[in-house]
């Protein structure tokens, strides 16, 4: 458990502080929650100026955002993510975005997918061991034994909206 400061320290849209209760129960059962910003959190920006310990904290601690990774981006593969983003998260209820240093990743409760966006293309991981993935157009690489940002062992290099059906039924198999 956390105590009401604890709760309210997580709860700045722009702060990247995380809380995570853990509970144990018979059976070897562990059930693990994060605690979540409410819609209305305010901006950490409100009261540091308030205090030199949090203008510290703020700056060892980076929050990333969407605006970060799309800041480099040509105008059509920010509309062409705009398009993958919306339609990943179409395909159920319950998936959330969190933009990382490196990449934007698609969660139900772990990564689904992650996306890492590029100038002229954006790579697109499916989280799924190699073997797991039913892909009969092959348009999938095995970066099983490969570095990468993302999560997964499957990588697409996207750069149009041909496959994006396809590629969401891909996806779709890491849910």
């Amino acid at each position: 458990g956390f105590t009401d400061n604890q709760r309210q320290a997580v709860n700045f849209k722009d702060f990247g502080i995380e809380l995570w209760e853990i509970k144990n129960f018979q059976n070897n059962i562990v059930q693990i929650n994060s605690l979540k910003k409410t819609a209305s959190a305010p901006s950490i920006k409100d009261i540091s100026g308030k205090s030199k310990i949090l203008e510290v904290v703020k700056k060892e601690i980076k929050e990333y955002s969407e605006e970060d990774l799309l800041r480099n981006c040509s105008s059509e593969i920010i509309e062409l993510y705009e398009s993958f983003k919306s339609a990943i998260l179409n395909l159920s209820n319950g998936i959330e975005l969190e933009p990382k240093k490196h990449y934007v990743a698609f969660k139900k409760g772990r990564n689904i997918a992650d996306i890492e966006l590029q100038k002229n293309s954006f790579k697109l991981w499916i989280n799924l061991k190699h073997g797991k993935l039913d892909d009969p157009k092959n348009l999938t690489r095995n970066v099983s034994k490969i570095g990468h940002y993302g999560n997964g062992d499957y990588e697409i290099r996207i750069v149009n909206d041909i496959h994006l059906e396809y590629i969401l039924s891909l996806v779709k198999q890491a849910l």
